[in-house]
């Protein structure tokens, strides 16, 4: 295996990952020290990445946890505090307009202090990259620079989604959770009434199989998730109470919301009297 990683850190820049990783293959004599179980799922999993683009792993616009430039520090620390991240884009009017990144640490480094803060002044340069890149080039990319995170923007600059290392890294080697991930309300919970409470992040597939089919062929070409679902039937993040129904029938109550995402949902499938 420290064969495989000395010969692809001798690759030059312009070359893909994904081509030395299939020479490695091809050149592998069957006189190698054979490798474990492990490397060989991790190397199978960087194969399943070949086709794969940044789009396919990107996260979703709508569950991008951004902060607006004139946001105050008091404010700022409770985001923080909330989310969880260590790093953040920074936008002016929308996401559309974002004028860089954030670390949590630069921001910490006024808390208690009576210096004047303004993010502008911690700002540092965000990366932009296109949704089609390959997802093994832009492994390569982000390590080179020692870029840990990048914004993905339509061919109009808007804002697609974010993409982190630890994404793509996950791609390779599984889900790495955390306390943070560890503590998180579970995706889906029915409960006695019929109705069924998600979190925003809950793909639909998983509720559809929960309460039967939602989406149009159309829609699900566009929508992965519970919240992008509602986001793109009413092209904004709603209010905490707001009810939105689904041309299918299902409604979905607004439980929980923030700025940025929406972080949990009562769903009512159309089989569920309203009086329940």
């Amino acid at each position: 295996m420290r064969a495989i990683l000395r010969k692809l850190r001798r690759r030059e820049k312009n070359e893909a990952v994904r081509e030395a990783i299939e020479e490695l293959i091809e050149e592998t004599p069957e006189s190698d020290t054979p490798i474990s179980e492990d490397q060989r799922i991790l190397l199978a999993n960087i194969l399943k990445l070949r086709d794969k683009t940044v789009a396919d792993v990107m996260v979703p616009r709508v569950d991008i946890s951004a902060i607006a430039a004139d946001t105050p520090l008091d404010e700022v620390v409770r985001l923080i505090q909330a989310e969880a991240h260590s790093r953040y884009p920074i936008y002016r009017e929308s996401l559309d307009d974002v004028i860089g990144m954030i670390h949590i640490k630069d921001v910490l480094a006024y808390w208690g202090t009576a210096k004047k803060f303004n993010l502008r002044d911690i700002l540092r340069r965000v990366v932009f990259v296109a949704p089609t890149l390959p997802v093994l080039d832009m492994l390569l990319d982000m390590r080179r620079s020692r870029t840990h995170m990048a914004l993905v923007v339509d061919e109009f600059g808007g804002t697609d989604g974010l993409l982190t290392i630890e994404d793509l890294v996950e791609e390779i080697v599984g889900e790495i959770e955390d306390e943070h991930d560890v503590a998180q309300t579970p995706t889906l919970a029915r409960r006695v009434d019929g109705t069924i409470d998600v979190n925003g992040r809950t793909p639909i597939e998983l509720l559809e199989e929960e309460i039967g089919r939602v989406l149009s062929e159309d829609e699900r070409r566009e929508i992965d998730t519970v919240g992008g679902l509602i986001f793109s039937l009413l092209g904004r993040i709603p209010e905490r109470g707001e009810v939105v129904r689904h041309p299918s029938g299902v409604e979905f109550e607004i439980l929980d919301v923030d700025p940025r995402r929406i972080r949990r949902l009562r769903v009512r499938p159309p089989t569920v009297s309203s009086a329940a």
